[in-house]
């Protein structure tokens, strides 16, 4: 990577190759004596070794003072010079009194910080009382900025962060008690602790900082805590030059990292994994089915050095970076603020683009510095005709903030959608602040929208009553309020009436995050399935969000399309597969539900549909509904796919045939996976279907090798195998299968993409499997069964009619077959 650095003068603090700056004219702190010699030397070499790890290392003669000392007698003198070399570099003396009461003194440091950045200080510890609990740091300024989504249609005005309050909360910080520092305090008398203090602000900067061995230790009169006027001095203004495979500016994902952990206090960060936050990637929020949402919050995160703190990002400052991501989005010419030093950076744009790492040396002596970053493609699709789609994404609630704004706005969700190359992200105003997000609906696409990308707000309902039944993603509506109500509380109870009116305005309509509530019968959220049968007959406890209503709701021709790509594949594919054998033709399309059932990225689950003409937002979901296109995690491709000459998506994607008769099949398929399975790929393919990442190609990895297996699927069987190297490579695929009645075919690798089908009809027959009707049957009584309560009273009528037509259709299909 090239990099240009421009150089000035600079303070020398902050990240690596950085010195702790012993002030001048320290006032001292208290003397403590009658402290054993020796493991206070080893607790202060380990200190030491501490410091230098993380960039702050000791002023080269204290270090070698402080060195020097292992040959020194183990005596009084010893335990003086220790506290001679180590008292300058506090930011705080901590008095544990014998009743455990802590008192906080005021320390020599000089108070300065880096904005952007962490700054290590040490914390001497007087333990009177030999507690060896942690020692916890505590601030005002470090409480969050932000109030996460609490899932209301409106924002409680306890929950409302006033710009003046956000103002004042510019620290975090961390107590440093990863190796070679010990967790918790000894229960010597005498020992020393870091605490890291990070900032996002410039200037000067004043705050209180306390500490605790455990809430109600603090003493009283305001003893427990510090006044600080911090010096703030202005990081490093990286600049960004973000080149498109062609050369073209771009904007792509960058996961700036310094290495180090940091254990964070603060219930509004995202908790990322505790060995490393690459393996978010590979993990989702606990998702509680019954309530449709649930994050539980942990209270202390261990943090690799993520940049820009997480905790500290708030939307349009100065980019609407979100703090549930270790990545920020950047384009062609946008900054990073960052201290000297060095960081690891990764960085792509979407899952057409390879993932590439780089590392950024960034020299003290900087004022400013650029670095050229090229991405890469290892395919791309829109050149090929086929555009990228995530239906399913939201800017607000879950993940999402509700205070100091109601969610983010448009602009932030363009950003996710560019660094991700997703063509077109369908924006989708919900329950929670429904009110304020539904004032970006407007009815046609948004005006950020350009010829390459595309964006439109629409709506989930979800949140509302008919919830309970499924969840329903609403696209290309004219309207947003159902007719004769003026709140969301006054829509119908159930799903049918819902989807008909969507569809009378030239809607297209499908339910949302399918599986849920399609687990069969017994599986329940434990780490061990009751089957990996596809299809299998268990019939589903219809107890969730998803799909539910839709196996009476296609019996009315109100179901456009299916969702796939965010619950667990075999959930979801179970019940698509069986109402494709009962005859139905509803197309399958990909989502994400971002940032609830993912928040790591938009489109991780999309829809690639063919478009001959160019991007245009009808088009594509028409491209859809007659299934002229293919689910995918966008680490696998299947195009080309036809059955004889009828190519998927022409003329109905209906072929007819006289007789029974051997049929060609052909697909033309790509797939990328790491030459070596990685760490991220071996936890994904140990994870049972029903854990997430649901959809991810390293899921169809054959054991360790490069290779996955492209299966032919007739009436939901898969009945021919072909192994192809996932090597970014195109392979030409061909099955010859003898087709003896009407069925369905598609191409999948499952649980990474899947074709929509194409049915081919011998003699004219309809496809009909009994057992998926009876299937399909029984769905219906035991949806009715879990549903029936939920319904008002003054509509039950209306949804005991359409059920009970449901149960005629589906009985009149199994009395034709007899």
């Amino acid at each position: 990577m090239k990099a240009v650095v421009s150089t000035g003068c600079r303070f020398l603090i902050g990240l690596g190759l950085i010195l702790l700056i012993s002030p001048l004219n320290a006032q001292e702190l208290a003397r403590v004596t009658g402290v054993e010699p020796q493991p206070l030397l080893a607790q202060a070499i380990r200190l030491n070794e501490a410091l230098t790890f993380l960039g702050s290392r000791l002023q080269p003669e204290d270090e070698r003072r402080l060195l020097g000392l292992r040959d020194h007698a183990a005596d009084e003198e010893l335990v003086a010079l220790v506290q001679e070399i180590l008292d300058p570099y506090c930011i705080a003396m901590v008095e544990i009194n014998p009743e455990a009461r802590v008192k906080v003194l005021r320390g020599p440091a000089q108070p300065e910080l880096i904005q952007g950045g962490w700054k290590s200080f040490l914390v001497k510890v007087n333990n009177q009382a030999e507690v060896n609990a942690p020692l916890e740091a505590e601030s005002p300024n470090a409480e969050p900025i932000l109030h996460r989504s609490t899932g209301r249609k409106q924002v409680a005005e306890k929950n409302v962060l006033s710009p003046g309050d956000v103002a004042n909360r510019f620290l975090e910080l961390a107590m440093y008690r990863s190796r070679p520092l010990q967790s918790r305090l000894s229960g010597l008398h005498l020992e020393y602790a870091v605490v890291q203090i990070y900032t996002s602000e410039m200037g000067k900067r004043e705050g209180r900082i306390g500490f605790h061995v455990g809430q109600g230790t603090q003493d009283i009169g305001f003893r427990n805590s510090i006044d600080v006027l911090f010096d703030i001095q202005p990081s490093v203004r990286v600049k960004l030059r973000v080149k498109d495979h062609d050369g073209s500016p771009a904007m792509a994902s960058f996961t700036i990292t310094d290495g180090i952990e940091r254990l964070v206090a603060n219930p509004e960060v995202t908790a990322l994994p505790d060995q490393d936050y690459r393996l978010s990637r590979a993990r989702t929020r606990t998702w509680d089915r019954t309530l449709g949402v649930g994050i539980t919050p942990v209270p202390h995160k261990r943090l690799v050095g993520i940049y820009p703190l997480p905790a500290r990002r708030l939307s349009h400052d100065p980019y609407p970076d979100f703090f549930f991501h270790p990545q920020v989005y950047r384009a062609d010419g946008e900054h990073v603020n960052l201290p000297p030093g060095n960081y690891q950076v990764e960085y792509t744009r979407g899952p057409e683009y390879l993932l590439q790492h780089t590392e950024l040396n960034i020299p003290a002596t900087a004022s400013e510095y650029e670095a050229t970053f090229q991405l890469e493609r290892w395919v791309d699709m829109a050149d090929l005709g086929w555009y990228s789609l995530d239906r399913h994404v939201h800017a607000a609630g879950c993940s999402h903030y509700e205070s100091p704004e109601e969610g983010v706005r448009p602009g932030d969700m363009w950003r996710q959608a560019l660094g991700e190359d997703l063509k077109v992200s369908c924006v989708l105003a919900w329950g929670p602040c429904w009110y304020h997000q539904k004032q970006c609906f407007e009815g046609k696409d948004h005006e950020l929208s350009t010829d390459e990308y595309l964006m439109r707000y629409d709506v989930e309902v979800s949140g509302f009553p008919s919830s309970h039944a499924g969840h329903l993603v609403l696209l290309r509506l004219s309207e947003d309020d159902y007719p004769g109500t003026t709140k969301v509380e006054e829509w119908p109870s159930w799903t049918l009436p819902v989807l008909q009116w969507a569809k009378s305005q030239g809607g297209a309509v499908a339910y949302s995050h399918s599986g849920w509530g399609l687990a069969p019968q017994g599986e329940t959220r434990g780490d061990t399935p009751l089957t990996r049968e596809l299809p299998n007959y268990i019939i589903p406890n219809y107890d969730g969000i998803g799909a539910n209503e839709y196996v009476v709701t296609i019996t009315h021709d109100a179901v456009d399309f299916y969702s796939l790509g965010d619950t667990p594949s075999l959930w979801e594919l179970n019940m698509w597969y069986h109402s494709l054998n009962a005859g139905y033709r509803v197309k399958g399309s990909g989502e994400t539900d971002f940032p609830c059932i993912f928040d790591e990225r938009v489109g991780m689950a999309r829809t690639y549909a063919k478009l001959d003409d160019g991007l245009d937002f009808d088009r594509i979901v028409d491209e859809i509904k007659a299934g002229r296109s293919y689910v995918s995690d966008g680490k696998s491709h299947i195009i080309d796919f036809k059955v004889n000459d009828r190519e998927l998506g022409t003329a109905g994607s209906e072929l007819r045939l006289k007789g029974p008769q051997k049929v060609r099949v052909q697909a033309r398929v790509a797939a990328l996976l790491p030459a070596q399975q990685d760490e991220i790929g071996a936890y994904i393919a140990s994870r049972e279907h029903n854990q997430p990442p649901y959809w991810d190609l390293e899921r169809a990895r054959i054991g360790t090798s490069r290779r996955v297996q492209v299966e032919l699927i007739v009436n939901s069987v898969a009945v021919a195998k072909q192994d192809i190297v996932a090597d970014g490579e195109w392979h030409d695929l061909t099955f010859n299968y003898s087709l003896e009645e009407s069925s369905w075919m598609a191409v999948r690798i499952l649980a990474s993409s899947h074709t929509n089908p194409i049915f081919v009809l011998v003699d004219g027959k309809p496809i009909r499997t009994r057992e998926s009707v009876e299937w399909c049957l029984k769905g219906v009584e035991k949806c009715w069964k879990m549903k029936v309560d939920r319904i008002r009273d003054d509509e039950k009528e209306a949804a005991r009619a359409a059920y009970d037509h449901a149960h005629q259709v589906y009985t009149r299909m199994l009395e034709e077959m007899e």
